[in-house]
């Protein structure tokens, strides 16, 4: 029998990402690959204590079918939590629960676009996002981002360029992978932008909760008035990645469309996980739990960048005002594709720069790292094969 693979699927390639972190699962693997919380995050007795009362006292609840916009009680919650919290939502969005934040920026594609339109993006982005927007048959074109986030005099000269835009993709907080923070100033500038061009927003914000320096900016969301920005939360880093329930914060005149969306990409999200982050709100206090996670990001964003300073002065990196990533530059004279070859022989595991590119065969300087993952001595140790490893060039 044969067959052939649609086009939009035959010229994709498996996340770089999640290659590498096979080689991550090998014995005396440093991991600076991967990005999930540190172990001391997880509230794993909260977890199991919530799990165990839910399926005591309501298991066929926790069972059947529920309803594609999400678990009622947690969709009240986030509405609630979020516009205590960040400003965020008004009376015309409509709060959503999704099966993990990449399936927001699936839905958005898939409502938003038809095959052969563009989403503009930062340049480097989440190969996630980026594989999200290619599997529905879309264009991409890519914005440099600053130290302060998304070049705005770009992003505008590329908005000129690109009458079949549909959507604006950023991530403003501790981006991933470039570690930067939109400033307020940009995020109007977007907004503007994007009211006067007939643009929507995609704001992907999984990191903003993850702090450790600087005050916060508010979210671009806070600034809609239009119904134009969709914006896009997670429990993952601040509660568990494995349990797969984000949200989306979704203007009221998309709703339907969104719903329809993710009724034909899952039905539901796993109304047990929704139960048990619906629980963890009423029980226990999900602020304080933010900012105890914040203290260990802190320490071991400063332990790495100690360490890079140390053992690896040739690379250059911005410090990060929270997240879960370093986005480094390497020296002109160092191959990044050798350099991360040689580091993987020597136990250690980092991200090829170039799989965060639009077009991952041109020329790329930057690696990036995690500094969540890793325990502290592997942090130390790591750094200094990586030392050890330039030093060979």
């Amino acid at each position: 029998m044969s067959y052939t693979i649609s086009k939009k699927y035959a010229s994709m390639k498996p996340s770089a990402v999640r290659e590498i972190l096979k080689a991550t699962s090998q014995p005396g693997m440093i991991a600076f690959a991967g990005g999930s919380p540190a172990v001391e995050a997880f509230p794993c007795d909260e977890v199991k204590k919530l799990s165990a009362e839910i399926l005591a006292e309501d298991p066929v609840s926790a069972l059947v079918y529920g309803v594609s916009e999400g678990y009622e009680p947690l969709r009240d919650t986030v509405k609630a939590w979020l516009k205590k919290r960040n400003g965020i939502g008004t009376d015309d969005d409509t709060v959503i629960i999704t099966s993990g934040g990449t399936q927001v920026m699936d839905i958005a594609t898939r409502i938003l676009t038809d095959e052969g339109d563009t989403v503009i993006c930062e340049e480097p982005s989440f190969i996630g996002s980026l594989n999200a927007f290619r599997s529905h048959g879309c264009k991409l074109k890519g914005v440099p981002i600053d130290c302060d986030g998304m070049n705005i005099d770009a992003l505008e000269q590329v908005i000129k360029e690109t009458p079949r835009a549909k959507f604006i993709y950023t991530i403003p907080n501790f981006q991933n992978p470039g570690g930067t923070t939109l400033s307020w100033e940009k995020r109007k500038r977007m907004y503007r932008l994007a009211k006067e061009n007939g643009l929507v927003i995609v704001e992907d914000d999984p990191y903003g909760n993850l702090r450790t320096a600087g005050d916060p900016i508010p979210a671009i969301k806070t600034l809609d008035r239009d119904g134009i920005v969709i914006y896009a939360g997670s429990f993952s880093k601040i509660l568990a990645p494995g349990i797969r329930v984000a949200y989306a914060v979704v203007p009221s005149k998309m709703a339907g469309s969104f719903t329809i969306g993710k009724q034909v990409s899952d039905v539901h999200t796993g109304v047990l996980n929704q139960m048990i982050v619906h629980r963890w709100f009423e029980e226990y206090d999900v602020d304080a739990h933010i900012d105890r996670i914040c203290k260990v990001y802190r320490r071991k964003l400063n332990l790495m960048c100690d360490m890079l300073d140390e053992h690896c002065p040739e690379i250059q990196y911005v410090r990060p005002q929270g997240g879960l990533f370093l986005w480094a530059r390497l020296p002109d004279n160092v191959d990044m594709t050798d350099y991360c070859n040689r580091l993987v022989e020597r136990r250690v595991a980092v991200v090829p720069g170039s799989a965060f590119l639009i077009d991952d065969t041109a020329g790329c300087s930057y690696v990036r790292l995690n500094f969540s993952t890793p325990d502290d001595d592997s942090i130390v140790e790591g750094v200094k094969i990586m030392g050890e490893t330039l030093r060979e060039y």
